[in-house]
């Protein structure tokens, strides 16, 4: 049943964090449930204890659905980031 709630919830929280970030164009359901599932181990590990929230595991509340969705913000503009600094550096080069 914990996968099942880790997928819905993942996909869930994955969709509005795409959203948030103004790339949900660019992604489909399955890298949705990624981005949520690696979003909430995220929010729970780092801002689950400053916040005092439990995590998903524990039982679905408002609190631990924030957290995932911090954590699932963070991670994408983390790639967001790294996709700007790849693009940034690859566009000096000269191809001969």
């Amino acid at each position: 049943m914990g996968i099942i709630i880790w997928l819905v919830m993942g996909g869930i929280v994955g969709w509005i964090a795409s959203i948030i970030m103004g790339t949900n164009g660019q992604q489909g359901i399955i890298l949705n449930i990624v981005v949520g599932i690696i979003g909430a181990l995220i929010g729970g590990l780092l801002i689950g204890p400053m916040l005092g929230a439990g995590s998903i595991n524990e039982g679905i509340t408002i609190m631990s659905f924030v957290v995932s969705l911090i954590g699932a913000v963070i991670l994408l503009a983390i790639v967001i980031l790294v996709q700007r600094l790849m693009h940034r550096s690859g566009s000096g080069t000269t191809h001969r």
